[in-house]
C-alpha cells in the first residue's frame, strides 16, 4: 500500500476499515484471492451488497480487482488483498489533520 500522504487518505482508510463485513472480506482475502460469487457465498451476503463493500475497500487501495477467464470461458471478477500496514498514533493524526478536507457528507 502506498504511504498515506494526507488526512483525506487517512480518513478513507479508516472508513474502509470501520465495517465488520469489510474486515471479514480482508480476513478472507488474506488467505487467497477470491471471485465475487465465492466471496458472497462465504460471507453470506448478496453480490450487490458485497460490491458496495468491495468498492469502499478498493477506493482505499486495500484490495485490487481484476477479471480472469475460467476454463469454461466465463469471465470472473477476482479480488485480492494489497499489502498494507498502518500505525495510527497521535503523531500521524497531528501530521495529517491539517490536510483534511471538511465537506458535507451525504451518507
Amino acid at each position: 500500500m502506498k504511504d498515506i500522504k494526507n488526512g483525506d487518505e487517512l480518513l478513507k482508510f479508516l472508513e474502509a476499515m470501520s465495517n465488520p463485513y469489510r474486515l471479514k472480506i480482508i480476513a478472507v482475502l488474506q488467505k487467497e484471492k477470491q471471485y465475487v460469487s465465492q466471496l458472497a457465498r462465504e460471507l453470506g451476503i448478496s453480490r450487490p451488497l458485497l460490491y458496495l463493500h468491495l468498492q469502499k475497500l478498493e477506493d482505499a487501495n486495500l484490495i485490487t480487482g481484476h477479471h480472469e477467464v475460467s476454463e469454461s470461458g466465463k469471465a470472473m471478477k477476482f479480488y485480492e488483498l494489497n499489502p498494507f500496514s498502518l500505525t495510527v498514533d497521535k503523531e500521524l493524526i497531528a501530521e495529517l489533520a491539517s490536510s483534511l478536507t471538511i465537506k458535507s457528507r451525504k451518507e
